[in-house]
């Protein structure tokens, strides 16, 4: 229950820094450098996720061979 709150309570305190203060009065306005920080950051993410794809299918290619290794031995 404890984390359910704390996470609440994150996604509010989010939310609130990206909130624009000009429109609605209250906010910390910080979405134009989340922005920023999107932009930035998710070719870098892109990057990490295919080479962690690409050693997911090594990896399974690599059993596969196993498998019929093991099939031709019975």
């Amino acid at each position: 229950m404890k984390a359910l709150i704390i996470g609440l309570l994150i996604i509010a305190a989010a939310v609130f820094a990206i909130l624009p203060a000009e429109i609605l009065g209250f906010g910390l306005g910080w979405g134009a450098e989340v922005t920023a920080f999107l932009r930035g950051g998710l070719p870098v993410i892109a990057i990490l996720i295919g080479l962690v794809a690409i050693f997911i299918g090594i990896a399974d290619m690599k059993d596969r061979a196993e498998a019929k290794k093991e099939e031709k031995a019975e």
